[in-house]
């Protein structure tokens, strides 16, 4: 059953904060099932974060229920380079966002329900969770063939991945948050989770990628609602406490004080792609020159999201070398980032107003840059 949460019900259920604030009694005797009205990655990520800082968790856990609207999420120490399609992102108006826990790289969308389990970190235990929605599943299906793994994946027929995980454990609390596909968009999240980008070089975590298969094209019947309430009713019956289903609004600041900082510092380009661990990017492209093509060769160092070293190679005779030493120390300290570039070719283009093929050159050059980007 859903509750929406009141100021009345709310806060005399999510109770016990770690930090006082007013509203909040400490009437909660066991857990609490909660579900998100919001759809937008950045909000339902900061709800995450606020119940982990903020809740006292001894013998009170949280379920979380969360679907985001088309998004992609990275790990705590993912490159977005190196996980997926990020012109295709642009083009399609798909939000990147990195989370704080680490593991791979996931799609979102409303077709796919996340879950996240908090608990003490003494409790703490993702297999456990894992066999509680295998239980969830069965009670509904019992002729799914529905599998936990050793690297914590659910999976259907004994080969299609339909949920992966990941964690963060603190100093006292954790919390283990795990996706259900129910009926997601297949050929989108195919499309969007494979680079195009060649050449990089980086030590970041790198997901595994997998064949995967919605739950709703093995049983039409496995709606997201069928699956959440079969979840819930586990849950709550594995706990011991009512199941009831609360939902929350995740930008409600007198229920979620400082909730709307927290979402805001997710959305920043430095957290996204600053925290990005360094990488290089060494590869090449061909630029028509007549009727013949030239080979342009690229070495990019980047850290924190922002170039520290650059070495553009061109023919000399199609782009003088002073020319290039120029354009490469203008990259120097900007953020990796097309718009950035954009920005700096238009710099270059002032400080030389007068020469149209250089311009043109410059433009084809920033073009195949950006294209890397």
């Amino acid at each position: 059953m859903l509750i929406p949460f009141s100021m009345k019900n709310c806060f005399q259920l999510l109770c016990n904060l770690k930090a006082p604030t007013a509203g909040f009694k400490n009437t909660v005797k066991s857990g609490l099932i909660l579900q998100s009205i919001s759809n937008d990655v950045y909000q339902n990520l900061a709800i995450e974060d606020w119940i982990h800082d903020h809740m006292k968790l001894e013998d009170k856990p949280v379920l979380f229920f969360w679907r985001n609207s088309p998004s992609v999420v990275i790990g705590r120490h993912q490159n977005p380079w190196q996980e997926c399609n990020l012109n295709l992102m642009r083009e399609e108006s798909i939000k990147l966002a990195r989370r704080r826990s680490g593991g791979g790289t996931v799609y979102h969308d409303m077709g796919n329900i996340n879950m996240t389990f908090f608990t003490t970190k003494k409790k703490y235990d993702r297999m456990a969770n894992l066999k509680l929605l295998v239980r969830a599943l069965n009670a509904i299906q019992p002729q799914l063939d529905v599998q936990a793994t050793k690297r914590y994946d659910l999976l259907l027929d004994g080969q299609f991945k339909i949920s992966g995980t990941a964690s963060k454990i603190g100093r006292t609390t954790a919390y283990h948050h795990c996706t259900l596909l129910c009926s997601t968009n297949r050929t989108l999240l195919s499309s969007l989770l494979k680079s195009p980008y060649q050449g990089i070089k980086s030590n970041a975590t790198a997901s595994i990628p997998s064949l995967v298969k919605n739950l709703l094209e093995k049983d039409p019947t496995l709606t997201c609602e069928v699956l959440m309430n079969a979840v819930a009713a586990e849950y709550a019956a594995y706990h011991q406490i009512d199941n009831q289903i609360h939902l929350i609004n995740p930008t409600d600041e007198t229920l979620f004080p400082g909730i709307n900082n927290k979402a805001k510092e997710l959305q920043t380009w430095e957290w996204i792609y600053g925290k990005t661990p360094k990488f290089s990017i060494n590869t090449s492209f061909n630029v028509l020159d007549g009727q013949s093509h030239l080979e342009i060769r690229i070495f990019i160092d980047i850290k924190n999201g922002r170039i520290e070293v650059c070495n553009i190679e061109a023919p000399d005779h199609w782009l003088p070398l002073e020319i290039c030493d120029k354009l490469n120390a203008s990259f120097i300290g900007s953020k990796f980032c097309p718009i950035e570039t954009t920005m700096l070719t238009n710099i270059l283009h002032r400080t030389y107003s007068e020469d149209d093929e250089l311009h043109s050159k410059w433009n084809i050059l920033c073009e195949k840059i950006k294209g890397i980007m």
